[in-house]
């Protein structure tokens, strides 16, 4: 017994309907449709051109390791001081009003400093913000945003009495028809050459400190030493140059930076200056060996000071020229010469 065939369905066409072999052949071909199994692989737009697609993010487990340990180590510090002002009262009376009075200060204190970072973080924000506006304006030649980040930057130096003068020239052509590049460079001159020339000034001294204390020093962990705390101080003193006071947070954070910077820039680039100090740091290396050092150890730290001035500098370079090596670090082979 054979088995009955299924039904079908059958389309008759019309009369005036073409012959499914003509459709086909005038048809215009299908783009080819591909099926994938990962959604998050490149996406052609309309026009050809590739739409990244942001990958799927994952969860923060380390993020979220980290709260949960802070949020526990915070709750048995605040059962161990209750128990501990608690035991104090039952003990004698004026034990715990002392332990309540101190602990108000501590608290008082932890928000100072709370408050302290917070602004901090706050003013290098800030910066970066300023210097982002400034490119995006002298990119898409937006006079009214560059008109935004000089009134901007008036207001952040408004309180420093040494460039109430600038400040008084760029008020007198602030609503003058200038281009961008124009209004953006006048208020480089106006405002930040001088912060210019005592940031190279502050990196200058400090390769010259670097280089004759690595030249003197008998030990090399005093070298180390050394040369990691004036790292340190130098980029805390270029921040604050140029309008930034950082914490113990906002000082890490402006590191981090200095160094992303020092890295993507290639570090000791070798141009037509630096290779001058390479032979120079040669001829010395063969003088005297600890002298060879202290030129190199001046070398890296002008260099890591000069990504700290790309870092807190409120505007990029428009007009003046970045500083070089040469420009900071002229005086290294005269002042890490061991003196007799």
């Amino acid at each position: 017994m054979t088995n009955p065939q299924r039904p079908r369905a059958f389309r008759i066409p019309a009369a005036d309907q073409p012959p499914p072999e003509a459709a086909t052949a005038e048809a215009p071909p299908r783009p080819e449709v591909r099926l994938v199994d990962e959604p998050y692989e490149i996406v052609d737009a309309a026009d050809g051109v590739a739409v990244p697609v942001a990958p799927k993010r994952r969860a923060p487990w380390l993020s979220i390791l980290f709260s949960a340990l802070g949020g526990l180590v915070t709750i048995a510090v605040g059962l161990s001081l209750e128990r501990l002002i608690a035991d104090l009262f039952a003990t004698a009376p004026w034990l715990g009003g002392v332990a309540l009075a101190l602990l108000a200060v501590a608290v008082i204190a932890l928000t100072a400093i709370v408050a302290r970072e917070a602004l901090g973080v706050w003013r290098e924000r800030k910066i970066e913000a300023l210097r982002e506006r400034a490119l995006a304006a002298l990119t898409t030649r937006d006079h009214t945003a560059a008109q935004g980040v000089v009134q901007e930057l008036r207001g952040f130096y408004a309180d420093r009495p040494a460039l109430a003068g600038a400040i008084r020239r760029l008020d007198a052509v602030g609503d003058a028809i200038l281009d961008v590049d124009d209004r953006l460079a006048l208020a480089e001159g106006e405002l930040l050459s001088p912060l210019d020339r005592q940031a190279k000034a502050a990196i200058a001294q400090a390769a010259s400190q670097v280089s004759a204390v690595t030249a003197l020093s008998p030990r090399a962990i005093v070298d180390v030493a050394f040369v990691v705390f004036s790292a340190a101080r130098l980029l805390r003193r270029i921040a604050a140059i140029y309008g930034g006071r950082p914490g113990l947070l906002g000082f890490l954070r402006l590191a981090r930076a200095a160094f992303a910077h020092l890295t993507v820039t290639g570090g000791m680039a070798v141009g037509e200056g630096m290779l001058h100090q390479v032979l120079g740091l040669g001829l010395a290396a063969r003088v005297s060996a600890k002298l060879g050092e202290g030129v190199l150890n001046g070398l890296m730290t002008a260099r890591f000071g000069l990504a700290a001035v790309a870092v807190c500098r409120p505007l990029p370079f428009v007009r003046v020229s970045p500083p070089t090596v040469n420009d900071v670090a002229g005086q290294l082979f005269r002042s890490s010469e061991p003196k007799e």
